[in-house]
């Protein structure tokens, strides 16, 4: 199984860059703060459990030059605050939009995320593995591999992912690090591709993938770069 160790491995840092020294409180609470005051995530996620999180996968953020180091960041927080899924109507689209603002998926307990012919990771009865936590982590292949690389036993017991902070945090940089850090350098539409494509791309949903380029970009903004090329998929 794919773990965050053998991609580090494979992307080795030029950067000595502080991921703490980026995201800053001001720029962490700028996005958590945009939630409302009902948001169950609000107090549940913050920059502290991130960091503690960061410790796990301290290549996270530091790659090629600094200003690739910040442009990861702020894809990875351009695709957190779209993947927590609150509606969100605009111009009379609807936009799973979040700002850390849920821990679970929106009904998630009545969706069907067992693949049953994966037999390297079974689902266990009466065990749901819907979207949870920052990234939200979604389906039984996903829950195995990412329990036996952070230490917690992701099939028998996924809703530890709702329960602890530091876990949540660690699922979303273990799938960054195995799904979406070998194709960081082909620019941000490549991210999209590898975190919701089959949904999104290729005209799926043209006006979400230009949500998520929007954050991107209001993120880059934030932390002084430009977001690159190749934004869309």
């Amino acid at each position: 199984a794919a773990v965050a160790g053998s991609v580090e491995a494979q992307s080795p840092s030029t950067s000595d860059v502080s991921v703490a020294d980026i995201v800053t409180p001001e720029f962490f609470n700028g996005i958590i703060g945009q939630a409302d005051a009902s948001c169950v995530g609000k107090n549940f996620y913050s920059r502290a459990t991130f960091l503690e999180a960061l410790k796990s996968y301290d290549q996270f953020g530091k790659i090629g030059s600094i200003d690739d180091s910040k442009r990861e960041i702020a894809a990875f927080f351009a695709h957190v605050t779209m993947r927590l899924f609150i509606p969100k109507i605009e111009d009379n689209m609807m936009f799973d939009c979040a700002d850390f603002c849920y821990i679970e998926e929106i009904d998630g307990p009545s969706k069907d995320y067992c693949d049953e012919t994966n037999t390297q990771y079974p689902c266990k009865s009466n065990k749901g593995y819907y979207g949870r936590g920052p990234i939200q982590l979604s389906w039984n292949f996903n829950y195995g591999p990412a329990g036996e690389s952070i230490g917690f036993d992701g099939l028998n017991s996924p809703e530890t992912v709702a329960n602890d902070p530091i876990i949540a945090f660690k699922t979303a940089l273990w799938y960054w690090m195995t799904h979406v850090r070998p194709v960081i350098g082909e620019g941000f539409g490549a991210t999209i591709r590898a975190i919701n494509g089959a949904l999104e791309c290729d005209g799926g949903n043209p006006a979400t993938v230009q949500k998520r380029v929007e954050y991107f970009t209001e993120y880059c903004n934030q932390l002084g770069i430009a977001p690159g090329d190749n934004l869309t998929c």
